[in-house]
């Protein structure tokens, strides 16, 4: 049976889709929640909550760093501020603000941070935010979550509103499959969502790579090669029990992301699985180049994090 059935039959949106109608259904719960934006509300959906809740959506302009002081000084206050634009500019323009101000007093901020990874792609590689998930990871009490579809993006809001303390939410410009349709879906801060059991290979997957990961998975069951596949939806904290249980079972171990092979969810799993299971790992994703301008399906293919690329370079490596 594949893991996910016929993807081409399944509806596509994008996550940062979810996170606009998440903020919605949330407000319409919770008074003190506030979103922040920095001129980008009709590409982050923040402008979905604005024409519900336009007393309640500050607009900041093109001065994101500005807005993350803000949203810490919010958050002092009573509020729970959703500060939103690209990753790229969340992440890495604000960088230090992230840190100091929301981080070190480990305020209770929550970052929507949308257009991550080379999907972004006509905007180019300066737009194409694959360091973001090593930033945030670093920052002492960061929850980092890199949802995979539709419904895992809405639960993660929510999640990330009922969490007390900084949160990380990656968001992508792409649509994408929604996979986690299903009555038995839960959402939980820290753990990870086996999608399939196998004994041959474990595949370690988050954000648009689930999909992805799920189709190379039915792709190498043709081959005999029986895959585990595991959704990794919160990068930080991580699922180590069941890390180290899938790979104390496989014994062999791969990794994919839309994100730099450095400091994200392969140097994550290689963390742990090097002080508690050494296993042998392959890290797929983003290695260590910057990304470039055109179409996002093309790009995923080039960087080889489409079903075909991973299906390839794990029969290459097995």
């Amino acid at each position: 049976m594949p893991v996910i059935g016929n993807i081409n039959d399944l509806p596509k949106i994008a996550t940062r889709e979810s996170y606009g109608n998440a903020l919605v259904e949330l407000g319409k719960e919770h008074d003190n929640l506030l979103v922040l934006d920095a001129d980008l509300a009709a590409a982050t959906k923040t402008g979905t909550f604005k024409k519900v809740f336009p007393e309640r959506h500050i607009d900041c302009g093109i001065a994101e760093a500005n807005m993350t002081g803000i949203a810490a000084g919010l958050s002092t206050c009573g509020k729970v501020p959703f500060i939103s634009t690209f990753a790229m500019f969340a992440a890495g323009r604000s960088y230090e603000q992230v840190r100091n101000s929301i981080g070190y007093p480990h305020l209770n901020v929550k970052i929507g941070a949308t257009h991550a990874g080379i999907s972004v792609g006509e905007d180019g590689a300066s737009h194409q935010c694959n360091e973001d998930m090593a930033l945030m990871r670093a920052i002492p009490g960061m929850v980092v979550i890199n949802p995979s579809d539709d419904v895992e993006a809405k639960a993660a809001v929510k999640a990330a509103y009922d969490h007390e303390g900084p949160v990380y939410l990656r968001f992508g410009r792409l649509a994408v499959p929604v996979i986690n349709d299903r009555p038995d879906y839960k959402f939980e801060i820290g753990k990870g969502v086996t999608l399939k059991e196998g004994k041959d290979l474990t595949i370690f997957a988050t954000g648009l790579c689930v999909s992805e990961a799920c189709v190379a998975a039915d792709m190498l069951e043709k081959d005999g090669i029986d895959v585990e596949v595991i959704n990794i939806h919160t990068v930080k904290p991580l699922d180590e029990d069941l890390v180290v249980k899938s790979a104390s079972k496989t014994k062999r171990v791969f990794t994919v992301e839309e994100h730099s092979v450095i400091g994200g969810l392969g140097a994550a799993v290689s963390e742990v699985l090097g002080e508690k299971c050494p296993t042998k790992i392959t890290r797929l994703g983003v290695q260590d180049v910057f990304g470039e301008s055109g179409p996002a399906k093309e790009l995923l293919h080039k960087f080889e994090l489409d079903a075909e690329g991973i299906y390839k370079n794990i029969k290459a490596n097995l």
